[in-house]
């Protein structure tokens, strides 16, 4: 076949079809039906939560892994949020866990033999009430950048991983096994080969795990490990028992003996840590937790464990410590985890502190420099510190954003609402759901509003200024913004009444009918109608009144001597949970932790108790209630039975005002609690829910559940709260500090139908225009450095939520999918023809394209984006196009003064979008014009008057800055074209050459424009003053106009009247230089000149 031009366009216009069939692999008909319904989670995913923080306070850490021959790279395992990494020094951290099936960690260790080869244990090695569980070992071969789970996933707590330093494939697992429950994978298990196989190689029970295993470097088949009968309740903890010991192997775990002698033999042992001299392996140390405190303490052993030697008395809680760790070159030098750490010079004999000088204290692990041992990283319940001169001073690393928030509440603030919140062990904090800052928001927008751990805080609806604010047991405060006093306003029992039961996290809550009026929770209900200056009860006792001391633990009831019985554990029998109608005052809802749920409906004179709920296990801990707001005989329950062990969900609705409850978890995972509810405020099907592993909505009541993944790492979402003005949602996170969705009003009308259309765009929520300011002096993080903390806020804008049903595949794609169909069936497939492959080569790549038009019908932006499937989101600036000289450089954006130039905001008012698709050359509406609204803010201290006036003099000034680009670039074009005319002249012997002359005489006009439109360069570079050029009054214009709301200056306009009259000659003197180039052109193919840029040749075939 001939190719002509005509011919090519044709077979580039002829359509191209190749049937489409799925990409995944072959399942179940179900599941394929399944994955071809819409309405699942990666339809979602474009609704993205965002992080707010803050770093102000950081979370718990566990463990530290330090390369040691690169010791900027280390490895950071926390309690509740993975595994972080940095490779310079802790300039900035990454996660690397986001994405796992856990995000609770025990240990972390690096290959001694492979730094890139990383191996983590899940399930926090501590046992104290808020711990969370894991599912196993995993392991990442390329430093962290992927994980894999290696197996005991029903281990639930990993306390140690030794890797053997001569054998990378031989690595130790000492599993904790579950706390909660007996059972699970727990012992001392091994492989051979880079975790492939386990073996278990020591057991001793179903109640006792391993918390300690170690490989002594000098005999690897020497191994050291520590078991811990232990066992955690609701209503009590157990820290030791009878199986608790040391064992020792010198045959890789073939045969074990105990290590005891010179140990305590009868008593009861608790947890014990174990650890090994680097000096010297023959000497080890161990710090033993016993029933009888004179007979616990520090102890060591000079013989590998063959006998030990008592030196000193101290010890600390199992439950959260217990801990230690050698100097690596002080042989008698022992580092102790503690509230306070303790370190010893002696050899365990005594202890002091280590120094904790403007630091967080609840200690966990330290590392101490080989190389300078003043050098010193530590990890605690506040986060990571650092020290250069053995702890006289510390650094604090705030770019770790791993709060763990117990609860959260928001006030109603304008323009942008507080989100308020209570931490484990790391104060009650208020901050912004977001500012008008450009640097974000920043650790400096946070503020603390009382102490200790933190829980429910939750401010005034009436006046924001005050906001009342909860600690660990009861302990209240009522906050004063304004001056950031506190007043203690926790109820107390009158004389002769029994002690009041505190929970950990005591209920408490405003009522919604008078904000004056506040509920508060021990074992009793208390409110108070006067802001916490007086209290009374409105409940009787709410408990069943059970003896936990009653109650077996590990299949026996255990002894008021019990290694640490009931240590950090709640006083079994109080509130949990309460409740208020927000349509009725009268009525109330109280949950209990030993399962109960009492209601009244005359405000507390008649209680009403529900037990038994079918599908519920008995006393199971009633974790919240929520009342709805469309129907007072609706409330929410849910109940948390992972403090037995069961972490099932249980998620249950009540439409008989709590007389009967049903269950409506439904398709919630199986594995995975539910901590809290909430319903939308105006479409009661609308619900949300937060388990241990993430955010789930329903759209029909809780029949059916979908998770929102969009934007969120694997956490435990402990509390939810929705700010009705805003449709946003706002999560507590446990380990990643509050996440926000910003207005989920898209879900709220949500059918599921709705998903079967080509394209929607979503009802588009009324926007406020302002300007953000910069107080950081420039964007991002101005001049702070990589390690100053800031979460970027959303931008100012129009959002627009739409829908697309499909993605759009090209030719080649297309072709592609239907080849592995065909190679998955082993059918023949053949190779495209020419032509067809010509075609995919050709084909535009497809994109969505937004188009903004006014009250008036014209177009004032248009917005490009891929084509992507599902729910997708994208900003309007509120700005016209900028209309600057197209580039397509984005700049260097590692450099913060490197702004892109903007169009000018619009006029506030009514605007419309509608949504099209370009594909194979061709526009399709998908969505018609669709209304929505913007305001203007109006927060600048010189408002401006005449907004359409403002408006009309920012297009007049764009205008000119777009002639005066195209003028200037017109320019620049006809310099470079000059030097290409005047290279051809010379080659052309033909023609003549006055012409060169001539180019002379035009680049000396062109230059002389040039001053006048750009600046006199040979004045500036030698540091003379010189007059301002059109460029320099034009852009000090534009750049106000960009940046700023306020009506222009007087000098502003004379500035653009003046820009204006210099710059018409200019144009006309450019323009008539281009056809003097013409010209030249023209002579220059006449005499058969080679190439210049910008000529086409006159050319027919002899």
């Amino acid at each position: 076949m001939k190719l002509t031009l005509p011919c090519i366009i044709a077979m580039l216009t002829i359509t191209f079809t190749i049937p489409v069939f799925s990409q995944k692999k072959a399942l179940a008909d179900t599941t394929k039906a399944t994955n071809n319904d819409p309405f699942q989670t990666s339809t979602f995913n474009g609704l993205k939560f965002r992080n707010i923080g803050p770093a102000l306070v950081s979370g718990r850490i566990v463990d530290l892994a330090v390369n040691p021959k690169n010791n900027a790279e280390y490895y950071i395992a926390t309690a509740n949020s993975g595994i972080w990494k940095t490779n310079n020094f802790g300039n900035t951290y990454i996660p690397l866990f986001d994405n796992e099936a856990s995000f609770s960690m025990g240990c972390v260790v690096i290959d001694p033999t492979n730094s890139n080869t990383v191996w983590a244990g899940s399930g926090e090695n501590n046992n104290q009430r808020a711990v969370g569980y894991g599912d196993g070992v995993y392991k990442s071969e390329d430093a962290g950048k992927s994980w894999k789970n290696m197996g005991l996933k029903t281990s639930e707590h990993i306390g140690k991983i030794a890797v053997d330093p001569t054998n990378p494939d031989i690595v130790y697992v000492a599993a904790y096994g579950p706390l909660w429950n007996s059972g699970g994978e727990r012992g001392i298990y091994k492989t051979t080969d880079g975790g492939k196989n386990w073996k278990q190689i020591l057991f001793v029970s179903e109640h006792t795990g391993f918390n300690e295993v170690m490989i002594d470097p000098k005999n690897t088949n020497t191994i050291y490990a520590a078991a811990h009968q232990r066992q955690r309740k609701v209503f009590t903890y157990i820290g030791g028992g009878p199986e608790s010991a040391m064992y020792k192997s010198t045959d890789g775990g073939i045969t074990w003996n105990k290590m005891m002698k010179g140990l305590p033999s009868d008593v009861n042992i608790g947890r014990i840590g174990m650890a090994m001299s680097p000096v010297n392996s023959d000497y080890l140390y161990a710090i033993v937790e016993t029933t009888d405190k004179a007979k616990g303490g520090l102890f060591a052993s000079t013989d590998r464990g063959a006998s030990w030697e008592k030196r000193g008395p101290f010890y600390n809680s199992g439950n959260y410590y217990q801990e230690i760790f050698c100097d690596p070159k002080e042989i008698n030098k022992i580092y102790a985890m503690d509230t306070y750490v303790k370190v010893s010079t002696d050899g365990g004999k005594t202890f002091t502190n280590l120094g904790e000088k403007n630091k967080h204290v609840d200690n966990h692990v330290i590392w101490i420099d080989p190389i300078n041992t003043l050098h010193m990283i530590e990890g605690c319940d506040g986060g990571l510190y650092e020290t250069y001169d053995a702890a006289q001073n510390w650094n604090f690393k705030a770019n770790l954003p791993i709060t763990q928030f117990y609860k959260v509440s928001l006030d109603n603030s304008f323009p942008f609402y507080n989100v308020y919140g209570g931490t484990q062990d790391n104060f009650s904090l208020g901050g912004p759901s977001r500012t008008k800052s450009e640097n974000g928001i920043v650790n400096s927008d946070w503020f603390i509003t009382n102490g200790g751990d933190g829980f429910e805080s939750q401010a005034d609806y009436v006046d924001p200024n005050i906001v009342y604010a909860e600690s660990q047991y009861g302990g209240i405060v009522r906050y004063d913004k304004l001056t950031g006093e506190k007043l203690n306003i926790q109820p107390v029992e009158a004389a002769g009444e029994a002690a009041l039961r505190w929970n950990w996290d005591a209920p408490m809550l405003i009522s919604q009918h008078d904000h004056k009026r506040l509920y508060f929770g021990a074992n009793k209900v208390y409110r108070t109608d006067d802001q916490g200056s007086t209290w009374k009860t409105v409940s009787p006792e709410m408990s069943r009144g059970i003896d936990r001391n009653k109650l077996q633990v590990m299949g026996k009831v255990w002894s008021v001597d019990a290694v640490a019985k009931n240590q950090s554990t709640d006083v079994y029998g109080q509130t949990t949970t309460i409740a208020e109608s927000p349509l009725d005052e009268n009525i109330l809802y109280v949950g209990t932790d030993d399962g109960l749920i009492h209601f009244t409906t005359d405000g507390g004179k008649n209680w009403i108790k529900t037990d038994n709920i079918p599908g519920v296990p008995e006393r199971t801990y009633v974790n919240q209630i929520i009342a709805s707001s469309k129907n007072k005989n609706v409330a929410y329950a849910t109940f948390n039975h992972h403090r037995y062990g069961d972490f099932k969900p249980y998620l249950f609705k009540t439409a008989d005002g709590g007389k009967t409850w049903l269950p409506i978890q439904h398709n919630l995972p199986a594995r995975g609690s539910v901590y809290c509810v909430a319903e939308d405020n105006i479409n009661a099907d609308l619900l949300f829910a937060g388990t241990e592993f993430g955010v789930y909505f329903s759209i029909d009541g809780g029949g059916n559940w979908i998770q929102l993944k969009g934007g969120l790492p694997t956490l435990a979402v402990k509390d939810m709260e929705i700010q009705k003005r805003e449709s946003d949602l706002v999560i507590a996170t446990f380990g990643r500090g509050f996440y926000v969705l910003d207005d989920y009003s898209t879900l709220r009308n949500l059918k599921k139908e709705d998903l079967q259309k080509s394209a929607f765009i979503s009802p588009v929520k009324k926007a406020w225009m302002y300007m953000e300011s910069i107080p950081l002096g420039s964007r991002d993080k101005g001049f702070q450095g990589e390690s100053y903390w800031n979460t970027p806020n959303p931008k100012p804008g129009s959002v627009f939520t739409y829908f697309i049903k499909n993605e759009s595949k090209s030719l080649k794609e297309k072709r592609q999918q239907s080849e592995n169909e065909k190679i998955k069936k082993g059918e023949a497939f053949y190779y495209p023809t020419i032509d067809s492959l010509r075609m995919e080569d050709a084909q535009p790549a497809p994109y969505l394209l937004f188009t903004i038009t006014d009250e008036s019908g014209s177009v004032v932006r248009r917005l490009k984006t891929p084509v992507k499937k599902g729910m997708n989101r994208i900003n309007w600036d509120f700005r016209d196009d900028a209309k600057n000289a197209i580039s397509f450089s984005s700049g260097d954006e590692a450099d913060v003064s490197n702004y892109r130039t903007r169009g000018i905001f619009v006029m506030p008012g009514v605007y419309k979008v509608s949504l099209s698709k370009f594909e194979d050359g061709n526009f399709t509406e998908l969505v018609a014009p669709q209304q929505f609204l913007i305001e203007s803010l109006n927060t600048a201290a010189l408002t401006v008057t005449d907004r359409k006036s403002m408006s009309e003099f920012g297009k007049k000034v764009s205008e000119l800055k777009r002639a005066f680009d195209v003028t200037n670039g017109y320019r620049n074009e006809l310099l470079s074209k000059l030097k290409f005319l005047k290279e051809a002249t010379l080659q052309t012997a033909s023609a003549d050459a006055s012409t060169i002359k001539n180019i002379f005489n035009i680049e000396k006009r062109l230059a002389a424009a040039d001053i006048i439109l750009n600046g006199d360069e040979s004045l500036t570079k030698r540091e003379f003053e010189a007059s301002t050029s059109i460029a320099g009054r034009i852009n000090d214009i534009m750049q106000n106009l960009m940046t700023t709301t306020s009506a222009p200056t007087n000098a502003y306009m004379s500035s653009y009247t003046i820009a204006g009259q210099q710059f018409s000659p200019v144009l006309t003197e450019v323009k008539t230089i281009g056809e003097e180039i013409k010209k030249i052109e023209i002579m220059l193919e006449q005499k058969g000149a080679p190439y210049t840029p910008g000529r086409i040749p006159e050319w027919k075939i002899q």
